[in-house]
């Protein structure tokens, strides 16, 4: 019996590297591309992921404030009849959207991690809060900048359909946990609510207990402080998933950089600055616009790299509207789209790994990367025919 001839794993591999990295550099140039991708994770690094992480510090003492004087148990009392049957979440996650949509996705995990919160949640749900609380990151952000763009009702139908994505991203997410770990969906995350340390005297003492008897300021200066520790580690976690998901998908999503010559003329050309690429996702999209024309009324194949960027950072890829209205190729549909999959997406392929990583659960990386691309496609989908039916009656 013959024996199927296979290649070493190691020479996949050096293929796999020399045919991206190959494909880069006959585009950009050798030395262009380099220096591109290190400008780019650096400008990432500076100005995305210190950015986040400042966020995180904010948010995390925030939460911190929230859980520990009570706030969660009137969230869960208050909005259990509407999580519930929407997103099969308890009531108090609604703070978890409330936290990403003034900040970003990664402020969900400070509230996963704190005990006092995750005791509403089994471990299904718990883990689903990547895709849920992702579905709303820097929501505050993208519609104020939509609307700063003389946009306001379409803004608005894009909200609704980050919330329908959100659902579709959320409850795939739990279908593929509870079928891959069936003993999740009875699971408490939390087995026990208290959590102990030792004293300066050398005496175990419940959290809770002692807590108890310090002074309010004491408690609201403790709760700030270690929620904003919390951030801290959170922001870190994220740098792998941000500078190198996010340089690739920017390297094959943007094109040349515009050089003024001596005599005034411009041109573009490739300098080896940030945010440099071969254009090459938009062009594929190019292929098959009539797809994206009927799914989102995208009139132009160009508005497919906003999707596409935002898989990767959506702050970047409002960074195109500008562009985009230039050229002319614009309207309210695109916008609400826009809206709707800039929300529910919200470079998700940059923070997904790190915020699994975060809960424990990074082999159900793939399980999340697919729930949350359906969605976001969801999202867009819903968005663009609820825009064609809201204009369509207004001109009724």
């Amino acid at each position: 019996m013959k024996r199927k001839f296979r290649l070493p794993n190691g020479v996949v591999c050096l293929l796999f590297i020399l045919i991206i990295f190959g494909y880069l550099a006959s585009v950009m140039g050798l030395s262009n591309m380099l220096n591109t991708m290190m400008h780019t994770a650096h400008d990432l690094l500076i100005n995305t992921v210190f950015y986040i992480m400042a966020i995180c510090v904010l948010t995390g003492a925030l939460a911190k404030i929230f859980i520990d004087f009570g706030v969660v148990d009137l969230f869960q009392k208050l909005l259990r009849p509407i999580m519930k049957p929407l997103f099969n979440l308890p009531g108090v996650a609604s703070l978890g959207a409330v936290m990403t949509f003034l900040s970003d996705n990664p402020a969900i995990i400070s509230l996963a991690q704190d005990r006092k919160f995750a005791k509403y949640f089994k471990k299904y749900q718990l883990i689903s809060l990547t895709n849920f609380g992702t579905a709303f990151g820097m929501g505050l952000i993208v519609i104020v900048f939509m609307i700063g763009q003389g946009y306001f009702l379409a803004p608005a139908i894009g909200l609704v359909g980050a919330m329908i994505g959100c659902i579709v991203s959320t409850r795939m997410m739990q279908f593929f946990i509870c079928k891959d770990y069936p003993s999740f969906k009875d699971e408490d995350a939390i087995t026990e609510t208290h959590s102990h340390h030792t004293n300066a005297d050398g005496v175990k003492v419940n959290d809770d207990e002692e807590s108890s008897s310090d002074t309010g300021f004491v408690k609201v200066l403790n709760a700030l402080l270690d929620g904003g520790k919390s951030g801290v580690g959170i922001g870190l976690a994220i740098i792998p998933g941000v500078l190198i998901i996010s340089t690739f998908v920017m390297m094959i999503t943007f094109g040349e950089s515009t050089v003024t010559n001596a005599d005034g003329t411009t041109v573009t050309a490739f300098t080896g600055a940030a945010y440099e690429g071969t254009r090459l996702l938009p062009w594929l999209a190019s292929k098959i616009d009539f797809i994206f024309k009927w799914l989102f009324g995208f009139h132009a194949p160009e508005l497919i790299a906003f999707p596409i960027t935002a898989l990767g950072a959506v702050g970047a890829a409002l960074g195109l509207i500008p562009e985009f209205a230039q050229q002319g190729i614009i309207d309210g549909n695109a916008i609400a789209v826009f809206t709707a999959m800039g929300m529910c997406w919200s470079g998700y392929l940059s923070t997904h790994t790190a915020m699994l990583d975060s809960l424990g659960f990074r082999n159900l990386l793939s399980r999340a990367f697919i729930s949350h691309f359906l969605g976001g496609i969801a999202a867009g989908v819903c968005a663009h025919w609820l825009f064609v039916g809201i204009v369509a009656l207004a001109g009724l």
